[in-house]
C-alpha cells in the first residue's frame, strides 16, 4: 500500500499490487488493474519509489515473521 494525493490536496492509500500504469501526460496518471484512474500529485518516479519501499518492507516483515518463528521452533523442540 503506498499514500498519494489527489490534486485538492487530500491523501489516500493505493494498493500497489492492482496497479497497472502510472502515466506522465503531463499529469501523473495511475491507473488499476480494475480501470479506475487516479490523477496526483506525486511524480511517475516518486510513485516507482514508494512502491519498491513499500516492497522492501513488506519482505523485510515477512523474514522476520520467518526469524520468529524458526526461534519458537527451537525453543518448543
Amino acid at each position: 500500500m503506498i499514500t498519494v494525493t489527489r490534486f485538492n490536496g487530500s491523501v489516500f492509500v493505493v494498493n500497489s499490487d492492482l496497479i497497472e500504469t502510472i502515466e506522465a501526460t503531463p499529469d501523473t496518471v495511475i491507473t488499476l488493474v480494475t480501470g479506475k484512474k487516479y490523477v496526483v500529485q506525486e511524480k511517475v518516479e516518486e510513485i516507482i519509489e514508494k512502491i519498491i519501499e513499500f516492497r522492501r518492507r513488506s519482505g523485510m516483515a515477512r523474514v522476520l515473521i520467518q526469524e520468529i518463528s524458526s526461534e519458537r521452533g527451537k525453543e518448543n523442540g
